[in-house]
């Protein structure tokens, strides 16, 4: 029987959980809630208290982030694998990430909204995050590090036709979402317990305090009189919770396929009738506590002792073999590699008894025998030159994907420099059109400028001698131009209009009936100029 320890890591507190697992059969060692200031000497201490000095530890990662790629369900697993790698580095290029900081995992799932598609999960940790835990254990004791929203539903029997979400509530928040036995979606909330947990240790000035208070807090459906020690409580703790339900809420309406099944976990499980309190937000789906499929019912041990600890029992069932095996983000070394061949050695032994291969055979002839290695050495000689061929071919469609991905990249740089120049040559187009127009409007102004001046002259040159005046010229609007005129004599205002019209001094030129005063004849001649 194999077994496993399982550390939930986060701030202040480590949940553990060893297990051991012989096919269905699994049995827990022990568990509990330890929480910390120097995090070192508490691994060491529930290492010894465990005595797991030699067993493999499953622990969770930390800030995960997640994503999501959809691809044709037609492509092989090779080219399936290159695009999601080809979504994650444009991914990075967008988020300006440093791709060689993190490493990343995925896993396949049919996409429901569209059959045709395959949606990736994928999930990316910080590099440095992960060996700075790893620092803290004995090389090669830790032998999974995964995602605890992907591994939560290691606890869990879902039936084929049952959708549910798990609403995990630790320091932070995520709601895991099964669909078709399979996680399908990981979203993480932005609110979590750790924030009346710090509230009540400021409080009490103790983290551990906190948390059994939390243990001891009970929310009441019904209206109650609390006490003043208990109102002062929840009203930390209610606040949290309530936007966390109505959060899930959200999710859950604005999920594209029925969630018939809502479960609680993590720290905010702790507290008395949450779940209750959730199934007053959700009344078309089931509420209830995350109880691990292979406990049963213990007359020692409360089964909410159990369900205190679910992310830690999760996580040790990682190691020991069910879940997704892909998002494993330890590393194999050579030590786990040897340690597997031994365990396989010992399994292959184990089950053909003292390992020796006992059979009666009847002794051919000699020229038999020779026939028969000359045949094996030619069937060897065969197979080894078929699996030359296909190395040599595989290489080959390496180096020609290889190309084909490099001048894809190359097609890409050159639709953004083509981009480049169509916007600056639209900027040049937009700045010469400014200079046109504005050249065209300073001649513009220049031709106004000096048309004034130009047409008081022609009029000079063109009045008759005699008893004639100029009285008024008026530019009116634009080229149109309005000159008032005067005299005592008819025949003289008609020579004038008539020099102004043979002239081309205006155009147009229109003139009023004459008007009579004090023996001066008034008219006005309108016209535009040249």
């Amino acid at each position: 029987m194999s077994s496993c320890l399982g550390l939930y890591i986060d701030t202040n507190y480590i949940k553990y959980a060893k297990v051991q697992r012989d096919k269905d059969l699994v049995k827990v060692d022990a568990f509990g809630v330890k929480f910390y200031d120097n995090f070192k000497e508490a691994v060491n201490q529930i290492i010894e208290e465990t005595a797991s000095y030699k067993t493999p530890i499953s622990i969770n990662l930390s800030d995960e982030v997640y994503n999501y790629f959809y691809l044709f369900n037609l492509l092989s697993k090779k080219d399936l694998k290159k695009a999601v790698e080809t979504e994650f580095e444009v991914y990075c290029a967008n988020k300006k990430y440093n791709q060689n900081a993190l490493e990343p995992r995925y896993t396949l799932v049919q996409d429901v909204d569209d059959k045709e598609k395959i949606k990736a999960i994928h999930i990316s940790a910080n590099k440095a995050e992960i060996n700075e835990k790893l620092k803290y254990f004995a090389e090669g004791q830790v032998s999974t590090i995964t995602a605890l929203p992907m591994a939560i539903t290691n606890i869990i029997n879902t039936n084929s036709n049952e959708n549910a979400i798990v609403v995990n509530i630790e320091n932070k928040t995520t709601v895991t979402k099964i669909v078709n036995k399979n996680v399908y979606e990981v979203i993480k909330l932005d609110v979590g317990a750790e924030e009346f947990i710090n509230k009540i240790s400021t409080k009490e000035n103790s983290y551990a305090k906190a948390y059994e208070i939390c243990k001891n807090t009970t929310i009441y459906t019904m209206e109650k009189d609390y006490s003043q020690d208990e109102t002062n409580y929840l009203e930390d703790i209610m606040p949290v919770l309530y936007k966390i339900a109505e959060k899930t809420k959200k999710i859950v309406e604005e999920s594209s396929v029925p969630i018939n099944k809502v479960y609680i976990t993590g720290l905010g499980s702790v507290i008395n009738n949450v779940d209750l309190y959730f199934q007053e937000y959700l009344a078309n789906q089931k509420c209830e506590l995350l109880r691990p499929y292979f406990i049963k019912e213990n007359l020692k041990v409360n089964i909410k002792d159990f369900i205190e600890v679910n992310s830690a029992l999760a996580l040790a069932m990682q190691g020991l073999g069910k879940g997704i095996k892909e998002i494993n983000f330890k590393k194999q070394t050579l030590s786990d590699s040897i340690l597997l061949t031994k365990e396989m050695g010992s399994e292959q032994n184990n089950k053909s008894g003292k390992g020796k291969f006992k059979t009666n055979i009847y002794e051919p002839k000699k020229w038999l025998v020779r026939l028969a290695v000359g045949l094996t050495e030619l069937c060897v000689m065969y197979i080894a030159l078929i699996m030359l061929l296909n190395s040599q071919m595989t290489t080959k469609l390496d180096e020609v994907n290889n190309v084909f991905e490099n001048n894809k990249e190359q097609m890409v740089k050159a639709e953004v420099d083509l981009l480049k120049i169509k916007e600056n040559t639209s900027k040049y187009v937009e700045m010469k059109n400014n200079l046109t127009n504005y050249s065209s409007n300073k001649a513009s102004q220049n031709a106004s400028k000096n048309a004034i001046p130009t047409l008081l002259s022609e009029l000079m040159s063109a009045i008759p001698n005699g008893d004639i005046a100029l009285t008024s010229i008026e530019n009116t609007v634009d080229k149109e131009v309005s000159i008032e005129v005067q005299s005592s004599r008819y025949d003289l205002l008609g020579f004038f209009i008539s020099e102004i019209k043979d002239g081309k001094i205006l155009n147009n030129v229109t003139s009023t009936p004459g008007t009579s005063a004090d023996g001066k004849i008034k008219i006005v001649i309108k016209g535009e100029l040249p």
